[in-house]
């Protein structure tokens, strides 16, 4: 990955142990989600985004699991987990055979090219 990271020797053992646990049944719930359905969408209520991605894949008949946590007023130490965990900063996050492939946009872009299929 090219996003700089804060390197690991720059963490003490109790910051790396914080973040390693850090809602980690959140992030094993995605993950496992991930490696069991070959689409994943991982969002939030009340972002207009994952409403948007969840409709274009529905629209295209193409089946996928949806993972909800909270909305802007709730969960979002939940959701700042995955983000952590992901490395992208926004929801929708959007899986494709064990790969995330980005949000709404990008979605909408494997759908015209053709690379989302069930």
């Amino acid at each position: 990955m090219n996003r700089p990271v804060l390197s690991s020797d720059k963490l003490s053992p109790e910051v790396v142990a914080y973040i390693a646990g850090y809602h980690q049944k959140t992030v094993n719930e995605v993950s496992n989600a991930i490696a069991t359905n070959k689409i994943v969408v991982v969002g939030m209520g009340i972002n207009p985004f994952v409403k948007k991605a969840r409709a274009a894949l529905t629209e295209a008949g193409v089946a996928f699991k949806y993972l909800e946590y909270g909305n802007y007023f709730s969960l979002w130490k939940p959701r700042l987990a995955i983000k952590m965990w992901s490395g992208w900063p926004t929801y929708p996050q959007v899986f494709v055979d064990g790969k995330l492939i980005g949000g709404y946009k990008e979605t909408v872009a494997a759908l015209k090219a053709g690379t989302i299929a069930n």
